[in-house]
């Protein structure tokens, strides 16, 4: 009897799901200590761990970011693997016209649910950066190019304080309606619980369909891992991560980590959902990366693994 109890009131999860690896970018895009060829070989070995998506670089102004001002090497050095996407970041027409000369597969522009945060990243309003995407999307698609929008601070924001769902969702819905194939819901500033995140969630799901959503959470208070979870439940089958849990972001204060994908690879084939990567070379890879910048990976899994293996 108990057994049956059980097994009615499992969860419906995804079978499968996308990981869209960020690492290499947002991961990295604070780090003035890794070389061209540490990019590289980090992207080799995240396409050899089974990541089918890698952001690979940005193509922003070296004003702004420099760190990322050597991304064509970077994808001029990569080891291509078949079936593997390639993806930028290239929020302005100067940055498409960088990327698709560097063979960038796809690229990604980036706006706020908040008009604080919008001013104090990008420089301007909510509406303007919206009619700042409009050319640069046409532009992409007639170039063939898919193009994905990443959506700041969608539960809470570091100037504003919290952000309405229906203020989230009226944002990422106009991102849909510009062109963006698919919308990432970033928790900036990883504040967001369950519930918050649920409701978020909701507000969106109402105008977009799931699979055109996909969610970027952070574990600055812990909560990264429960909000995903929640976000399966949900039929949301596209997760952000970065290895090792490298990143954060330079505009909000107070961000860490993004959320490790060694992690989020463990809870997923832990609770039945395949990832298609292979976990012991992706914590290889988040430990080499981590090595060249003096510090321990931010990932439960990886140092379990790596714990694991020094005992043995």
């Amino acid at each position: 009897m108990n057994d049956c109890l059980a097994a009615r009131d499992l969860p419906t999860l995804p079978a499968s799901v996308r990981i869209v690896e960020v690492g290499p970018r947002d991961g990295l895009q604070n780090e003035s200590s890794v070389t061209v060829g540490d990019k590289i070989t980090l992207v080799n070995q995240l396409s050899a761990a089974g990541l089918q998506y890698i952001e690979t670089g940005a193509f922003v102004s070296p004003k702004w970011v420099p760190q990322m001002a050597d991304s064509e090497d970077v994808f001029h050095g990569i080891h291509r693997t078949s079936g593997v996407i390639y993806a930028a970041l290239a929020p302005n027409l100067k940055g498409l016209e960088r990327a698709l000369a560097a063979g960038a597969d796809e690229v990604a522009i980036f706006a706020s649910a908040s008009e604080g945060f919008s001013q104090h990243n990008i420089h301007c309003s909510i509406q303007e950066s919206l009619a700042r995407f409009k050319p640069v999307i046409a532009q992409a698609k007639s170039s063939g190019i898919r193009v994905r929008g990443y959506l700041s601070c969608v539960t809470d924001c570091p100037y504003d304080g919290p952000t309405s769902p229906q203020q989230t969702a009226r944002i990422a819905h106009a991102l849909y309606q510009l062109g963006c194939y698919e919308i990432s819901l970033g928790d900036t500033i990883g504040r967001a619980t369950p519930l918050r995140f649920a409701a978020m969630l909701n507000a969106c799901l109402s105008d977009i369909p799931a699979e055109a959503l996909a969610v970027h959470c952070h574990n600055t208070w812990g909560q990264a891992l429960a909000n995903i979870y929640q976000s399966l439940l949900m039929g949301i089958s596209t997760i952000d991560t970065s290895v090792a849990g490298l990143g954060g972001c330079p505009y909000a204060p107070g961000a860490s980590g993004n959320v490790a994908t060694e992690d989020v690879v463990y809870l997923c084939e832990q609770s039945g959902i395949h990832t298609g990567i292979d976990l012991q070379k992706l914590a290889l890879a988040g430990e080499a990366i981590c090595q060249r910048l003096g510090r321990r990976p931010s990932s439960n899994a990886a140092l379990a693994y790596i714990a694991g293996r020094t005992q043995t």
